[in-house]
């Protein structure tokens, strides 16, 4: 059984002080949880390594995929095939941040990969910022955690013109480049976690900018423009496969801008190959019996009990635990049953007292940075809770 550390909770005014105003769920509970995950320095540790190791292997299996012209395989629309492969090709197009979901970890049990949220990763305002102030609201020590998230990704802005692990020559190589922060209107979710990293990016020495996307013009010739200007970086949270599947004309002209070097965009269109689930089917082909590694596969898995999810969705949409018959225990509907499917083997994510399932987050940005759970029911959806760690 999983160890907690009760805290106070923060107050919701404090919370939109900070510009967290995603607080509260539809059912009226808090979404923040008042206890803390209590992890060991060695378990930390083990987080961090399997991480690091784990984004290596992503990295062999998307290189498997673009030489191999396995895009249709796992799921890429093809008209995102093109600037995949160019932004793959070019070192400029420099991965920003994602977070691997993992479960095991605590009280001896294996650390095995669920899935890896490469593109536009939620829980970063929390993981960042919200378990720092639990800690300092509750007189913690505020190095008890496995948590360098903030620092990790003004150095990893930094890359984006160093191109290199040392960032100390960022200033005298940044030519003033104007990077333009972007989400879709009416998610104030979605708008602070880009304005969090809007701010973030302005610590790192970039000039800055936030607009929507509807206010965005964008062409083959003078690439992303707003307000009469061209902006060279552009960061946008908007899924690259849902503009691939519902805005086919901004896929190309993406891909057309990107060809002709007008903008770089992060997250780099190949991170889509990483937020494939049809990857762990190829890191499986690869990688057989890893020990951070589930069995996938695109067919379902003979004889044992396991986990059916579309190869593109979010919290917990469309996924299923079947038993070793195939046959579905349990599911959550959503949005994504037109996506392939791949079953990955069924494992068990740690439980409090009440029964309550906890899967670690683990943000990596260059290296991994920072840790956060979520908890909820045996498929975590939108209803889960953001849970803290305190590490001792």
């Amino acid at each position: 059984m999983l160890t907690l550390h009760k805290t106070t909770a923060l107050d919701t005014d404090y919370l939109e002080t900070l510009g967290f105003v995603w607080h509260t769920d539809s059912d009226e509970t808090s979404y923040i949880s008042d206890e803390l995950v209590v992890i060991s320095e060695a378990e930390a540790e083990a987080y961090y390594e399997a991480a690091n190791e784990l984004y290596d292997m992503y990295i062999e299996a998307a290189e498997h995929v673009v030489e191999n012209d396995l895009f249709h395989e796992i799921g890429i629309p093809f008209n995102l095939v093109d600037v995949i492969k160019e932004s793959w090709e070019s070192d400029v197009h420099w991965h920003l941040y994602g977070r691997f979901d993992l479960a095991g970890g605590l009280d001896g049990k294996p650390i095995k990969l669920l899935e890896f949220n490469a593109d536009t990763p939620t829980a970063l305002f929390e993981t960042a910022i919200i378990q720092w102030a639990i800690l300092k609201k509750n007189n913690l020590e505020e190095e008890s955690q496995f948590n360098a998230l903030y620092e990790a990704l003004v150095d990893n802005f930094k890359r984006l013109v160093t191109l290199d692990e040392d960032v100390s020559t960022f200033e005298e190589r940044y030519d003033g480049w104007s990077f333009l922060f972007t989400s879709i209107k009416g998610n104030s979710e979605e708008e602070n976690t880009v304005k969090l990293l809007q701010h973030i990016a302005t610590e790192a020495g970039f000039e800055t900018e936030f607009a929507y996307i509807d206010d965005i013009e964008f062409s083959d010739e003078d690439g992303i423009v707003y307000n009469d200007k061209s902006y060279e970086l552009w960061f946008k949270l908007i899924p690259w496969e849902d503009i691939a599947l519902e805005e086919s004309d901004l896929a190309m002209l993406l891909t057309n801008i990107i060809k002709n070097q007008k903008a770089i965009i992060f997250n780099p269109a190949y991170t889509l190959l990483f937020q494939s689930k049809g990857l762990l089917k190829i890191l499986w082909d690869l990688y057989p019996n890893h020990p951070l590694l589930l069995e996938a596969a695109f067919e379902p898995l003979d004889n044992q009990k396991q986990v059916k999810k579309p190869i593109f969705g979010r919290e917990g949409g469309n996924v299923s635990i079947l038993d070793k018959d195939a046959n579905t225990i349990e599911s959550i509907e959503g949005d994504y049953e037109n996506h392939k499917m791949v079953y990955q083997a069924y494992t068990e994510l740690a439980t409090d007292t009440q029964g309550l399932s906890y899967q670690a987050g683990v943000f990596y940005a260059y290296e991994a940075c920072g840790l956060g759970f979520r908890k909820g029911g045996k498929i975590l959806d939108n209803m889960s809770k953001f849970v803290g760690h305190l590490v001792k």
